[in-house]
């Protein structure tokens, strides 16, 4: 089965003489059969399952999202659960949700399937539910393991899979090594056991959750409120807040709109053209609400309602953006380093008042967030820890400080919108991130600021923190070659300055450093303190650029900032 020895056209006419691939399948390859360009990229190479799971277009091929690459990759699993499972007494158990994807649905179906004729429990949701609900449950149902089909905020030709531990967080190098060994070990399409619906439902090996599980999820998420007795009731705060909100056609739209009114906002006001679930994202270029455009209705929205603040989450809700008012009364997207910045200062000063700060309390973030929450943390007294780029290295140091005690967790997030307060999940929550910053926003327009306001004042306080992010797409088997050649170039002929500032230090993230795994990235830190980090993205077909500065004001910031990409850009 494996393509490493096959050609793509190989692989090709395997799939079309194999008796276990459907019709409708077969029909879609022999349509590309005078297209060699398309077959060889459909079938050049196994889509590969990484540290998230899998992600890629979906269609017929091996390197393609399908029923039959998601059963392999199931199988897989299935083996390496009950490898991990042997001898234990308790029958294992996997969690599966999924989003607001095309075939997301069927997907979760075929994967449940194929958990259940390996005799593992599947547990799905009936309908679709945000990535973070499923981290949640993986806990509260005391699962083995979880599985949610979603691609995040990637185009609607885009599907995913991705794979979580007993707790609750996607797994890490070490777990994921262990199953792509086991796909590995899958040598055709026969060897994926899988039974029909009727059979798992009648063996018990098919449950679905529902409406008590989302109960229990959003009073949990609820009880991370910091002010709910300001916002809830007569004369509260949430009595005169407004608020526009848009789910972007995903799976954010019940759970966000119950916790806002669980904890006493009033008036929430949803973008009714992007309201419904939408694998096609009708009403956008992206679903992904770190671009402005896609809150180009909600803007419109808010103009008419006088809203306080917009927020906005992904396909899969576990990203959050917030859209605020300027000094000028116009509406400005704030950045993900921004929000968390105003997140940690509004968390950790409102613990502080009520004298439940921890001594030993920590904030975790990542090696491309800015550190201008972190400078806030320290203010506070908290110790600030960074792990590499993905959430799930958030959730591991997460399960560390509870195993060993030296910790207590207070608040994780990385610059691509993604924050977590609360330890009762292991991934990012945008329903969680959408509350508090609501909860923060009401807070402050209490005292008369908007949440504009409260982030000069950060700057004031802590510097004019700046920070962007460039990215280039380069898409197929030169695209990958691409990526590598710009990594290669600049780990080898490294410039000793970059806009006319000395390059004090690189760091090579591909050797290890400071304890944290392996992986491709590149760090440049300068002479003035100011820095930019290449590393291609573990999801999509891009390189990523990030760029930081600090100085003594918002032009000087932004003029260095400037500089710097422009710089950097040209040299790439």
């Amino acid at each position: 089965m494996t393509t490493e020895t096959r050609t793509a056209q190989e692989m090709y006419e395997s799939w079309l003489q194999d008796t276990l691939i459907d019709e409708a399948t077969k029909q879609e390859l022999h349509a590309i059969a005078d297209q060699p360009g398309e077959i060889e990229e459909r079938f050049y190479k196994e889509l590969e399952f990484g540290t998230g799971g899998l992600r890629g277009i979906m269609g017929a091929g091996t390197n393609r999202m399908n029923k039959y690459t998601i059963g392999r990759a199931t199988q897989g699993f299935a083996s390496f659960i009950l490898g991990q499972q042997a001898g234990a007494s308790e029958q294992p158990s996997v969690v599966i949700a999924y989003d607001s994807r095309n075939y997301s649905p069927e997907f979760a179906l075929e994967t449940a399937l194929v958990l259940a004729g390996n005799g593992i429990v599947a547990k799905v949701f009936k309908s679709l539910r945000p990535t973070p609900q499923l981290s949640y449950a993986v806990r509260a149902q005391r699962a083995t393991g979880g599985i949610v089909i979603t691609a995040s905020h990637n185009p609607p030709e885009y599907n995913g899979y991705k794979v979580y531990n007993r707790e609750g967080g996607q797994l890490v190098p070490h777990e994921a090594e262990q199953v792509i060994a086991e796909i590995g070990r899958v040598p055709s399409f026969a060897a994926i056991r899988s039974i029909s619906r009727e059979e798992a439902e009648a063996k018990g090996l098919l449950v679905w959750l529902g409406d008590a599980e989302d109960q229990d999820y959003i009073q949990t998420v609820a009880a991370e409120s910091r002010n709910r007795a300001l916002i809830a009731g007569e004369g509260g705060l949430g009595e005169n807040f407004r608020i526009v909100y848009t789910p972007l056609h995903g799976s954010g739209n019940m759970p966000v709109r119950r916790v806002l009114e669980e904890i006493g906002f009033q008036h929430i006001h949803v973008v009714a053209e992007q309201e419904q679930p939408d694998g096609n994202f009708s009403t956008v270029k992206s679903p992904n609400p770190e671009e402005r455009e896609a809150f180009t209705l909600a803007m419109k929205l808010a103009e008419e309602v006088d809203a306080d603040i917009i927020v906005g989450t992904d396909p899969d809700a576990d990203r959050m953006g917030a859209v605020v008012k300027n000094a000028d009364g116009e509406y400005v997207v704030l950045s993900g380093n921004q929000s968390g910045a105003i997140m940690v200062n509004y968390l950790l000063s409102q613990l502080q008042a009520a004298g439940q700060l921890p001594a030993n309390g920590a904030v975790v973030k990542t090696i491309v967030t800015s550190e201008m929450g972190a400078a806030i943390a320290r203010h506070y007294g908290a110790t600030v820890m960074n792990t590499l780029t993905g959430f799930k290295y958030i959730g591991e140091k997460m399960s560390e400080f509870e195993q060993s005690g030296n910790y207590t967790y207070l608040f994780g997030y990385e610059e691509s919108y993604g924050y977590l307060a609360g330890n009762y999940a292991r991934d990012k929550d945008a329903v969680i991130a959408a509350m508090l910053i609501c909860e923060a926003a009401a807070y402050y327009k209490s005292q008369g600021k908007t949440l504009y306001d409260v982030l000069h004042e950060l700057y004031e306080s802590f510097g004019y923190f700046m920070e962007k992010l460039e990215s280039r797409t380069l898409k197929g088997i030169d695209g990958v070659a691409q990526i590598q050649a710009i990594m290669t170039t600049w780990r080898e002929q490294a410039p000793k300055s970059i806009a006319g500032v000395n390059i004090n230090e690189c760091i090579d993230y591909s050797a290890g450093v400071d304890g944290l795994p392996p992986e491709n990235v590149l760090k440049f830190i300068l002479e003035d303190g100011s820095w930019f980090c290449l590393r291609p993205s573990g999801t999509e077909p891009k390189i990523k650029i990030y760029f930081a500065v600090q100085d003594e004001s918002y032009s000087e910031s932004e003029a260095a900032l400037n500089r710097l990409v422009e710089a950097v850009v040209e040299r790439l």
